[in-house]
């Protein structure tokens, strides 16, 4: 079993800067695949960034691909999305999520565990 948290949210300026974070539970944080997923009003939920489990491999959507950078920390059980260049079409609520399959997925459904979301809001 994996709990995350996420934290890091706000509102920020287009143009400006977010560094989110997920805390995860669990003495196996370092086996998971780490996702950010986004979902915003009436859309549904979509892949942002995924780093994988055994070589730290990064994937991304193309429309954050540049401005956003996903990492983590194994010591400390933390995923973190550094987002720079924030358009107004980045507000969503941000999701973690983990991944037990051998391989990058991009869709939720291949997320095992999920944190309860933290709200990204760019103003223009």
């Amino acid at each position: 079993q994996v709990q995350l948290v996420e934290s890091g949210g706000g509102l920020v300026q287009a143009g400006g800067s977010l560094r989110l974070s997920c805390a995860a539970s669990g003495r196996t944080f370092s086996s998971y695949t780490m996702g950010w997923f986004r979902q915003a009003p009436g859309k549904e939920r979509e892949f942002v960034a995924a780093i994988s489990w055994n070589d730290g491999s990064t994937y991304y959507t193309d429309s954050v691909k540049g401005r956003f950078t996903i990492s983590r920390d194994n010591a400390k059980n933390t995923v973190y999305l550094q987002m720079n260049n924030l358009k107004p079409e980045d507000t969503a609520v941000y999701y973690c999520a983990a991944s037990g399959y051998w391989r990058i997925y991009y869709s939720p459904g291949h997320y095992n565990y999920w944190g309860q979301g933290t709200q990204v809001t760019v103003s223009s």
